[in-house]
């Protein structure tokens, strides 16, 4: 697969027939996909927790601050105890991987550090957990018919409500998931 084949800095958009609990009806961001495999951070799936709860968890003081009742998204079934700061690309971090020129994903304490200080990035969301998948998976379950994909549009990850992201990612194609067969086929 050449890597203009890749879906890194893509959305994965679950069919409206997905059946696994763990990704029906989300919308994964793409982070990195190659001949190995792809990592994803689902983006419309809210934990029961708030940051204020990370922050205590890792012993990083937080000020009343707007972050404080942000809620923490179910970034995927593995490693769940991980956690990934979604946003855009800005700050030097110490652990940072690039997706596009406008969007990163952080996973070192320095970002958390910042936040707290009210230093961090203009936008972020905080995901534990990731989508995995081995080399070749990912491109079975869309030949599969389990998934679309769609440009990024940053405003599904950082401004829209949780509940109007599936239906937001499935319009990015001009497409309505509610009006979707469950039902699916190749020709």
């Amino acid at each position: 697969m050449s890597t203009s084949h890749y879906l890194t800095n893509q959305f994965l958009i679950a069919m409206p027939s997905m059946s696994d609990s763990n990704f029906a009806q989300t919308v994964a961001l793409v982070c990195e996909h190659s001949a190995r495999g792809a990592l994803g951070l689902i983006v419309n799936k809210p934990l029961p927790m708030r940051m204020s709860e990370i922050f205590e968890q890792m012993d990083i003081g937080l000020p009343d601050s707007q972050i404080r009742n942000s809620p923490v998204l179910r970034g995927g079934p593995m490693q769940s105890d991980r956690g990934f700061v979604v946003h855009p690309a800005q700050g030097a971090w110490d652990s940072t991987l690039i997706i596009s020129d406008t969007l990163h994903v952080t996973t070192s304490r320095d970002i958390l550090n910042a936040m707290s200080q009210g230093a961090g990035p203009s936008n972020a969301v905080l995901a534990l957990g990731y989508a995995g998948w081995d080399g070749g998976q990912l491109e079975a379950e869309i030949r599969a018919n389990s998934w679309l994909n769609a440009p990024i549009d940053t405003r599904i990850i950082f401004d829209l409500p949780f509940e109007s992201r599936w239906q937001a990612a499935g319009r990015l194609l001009g497409i309505e998931l509610s009006r979707l067969s469950s039902l699916s086929g190749n020709a």
